[in-house]
């Protein structure tokens, strides 16, 4: 069998399980499997498959056909250009939650220490001195979007707080493998009481569960199955982490600090409501690539 014979193949099979984009997905096992670039197979179509590579497709085929996520099949997946691996102990990264991180890092570069820490030639732990800015990625997961703030913003003391022991294990190894694990304070338990100890924080940046519990089983198989339901369940209407994260994070921020949070598919108008009603004002709802509201960003009234 040729490697196009095998894509053909392989993506009619995905297609009759409701896999979505069955073609992409088959070259994706298949480039995995050979451990080429994707765009390199169109220039092997003719190549074949030796009887390994064969059984070898045919068992990750199989996994994807039962709606294993493709990124639990190939191990990881890239967020911002950071290569993070993934396993059931955290929410697989999303493209939408890149938007978020890119976010994050810009306005802590813009927080960051005079551009003269640069041309004074001082090592970076000076900047510490000149007032480093601070982030809590609250909830962690694959620990994507604190290491996506710590790559970006090499100057900035990032914290990543995660209530699953093994989220935040995973979250470790992706800052080891991505080189900013000793920029990074990982902490575990309740993210609340955490950051009721932590004062004088630039920025809080997140995203929380927020699929209200009895739609949890109409999810895509991938997801349902596959995800934490901790990363995913919000309680009863989805939206209880913003209820929390409203009311009790204000103290932690300084006066001209930020969060940032992550929401679902119609929620914008409660959150913004929530988060006014507990006295933030609101800056802007950022859309996603698809055009749907997705990102609250917002800061404290000014007294």
């Amino acid at each position: 069998m040729t490697v196009l014979e095998a894509i053909s193949k392989s993506a009619d099979f995905l297609g009759k399980k409701g896999v979505e984009s069955p073609r992409l997905n088959a070259e994706l096992l298949l480039a995995h499997l050979l451990k080429l670039p994707r765009m390199k197979l169109y220039l092997n179509f003719e190549r074949a498959l030796t009887a390994g590579e064969t059984d070898g497709l045919r068992e990750l085929v199989k996994r994807r056909g039962m709606r294993e996520p493709l990124q639990h099949i190939t191990g990881s997946t890239s967020f911002c250009g950071c290569e993070i691996a993934v396993s059931r102990s955290a929410l697989v990264p999303r493209p939408e939650t890149e938007l978020l991180a890119e976010l994050g890092w810009q306005f802590l570069t813009e927080r960051r220490a005079p551009a003269r820490l640069e041309a004074s030639g001082l090592p970076q732990r000076a900047e510490l001195e000149l007032g480093a800015p601070t982030a809590v990625d609250f909830g962690t997961g694959t620990g994507c979007i604190a290491i996506a703030l710590a790559v970006k913003c090499p100057g900035a003391q990032i914290t990543a707080l995660e209530v699953s022991a093994e989220a935040l294990a995973l979250a470790r190894q992706n800052a080891e493998l991505n080189k900013v694990a000793g920029r990074i304070e990982f902490l575990a338990g309740d993210g609340f009481a955490t950051l009721a100890a932590k004062t004088g924080l630039d920025l809080i940046i997140s995203n929380p569960p927020y699929i209200a519990s009895a739609e949890i089983e109409t999810l895509e198989p991938e997801v349902r199955d596959f995800d934490p339901r901790a990363a995913l369940d919000g309680g009863a209407d989805g939206l209880d982490f913003y209820r929390r994260l409203a009311a009790a994070e204000a103290a932690c921020l300084k006066p001209d600090g930020k969060i940032m949070v992550e929401f679902g598919d119609g929620q914008a108008a409660a959150i913004k409501k929530i988060f006014e009603g507990e006295k933030w004002i609101v800056e802007r709802v950022q859309e996603d690539y698809s055009h749907r509201s997705r990102i609250l960003v917002a800061r404290l009234v000014d007294f």
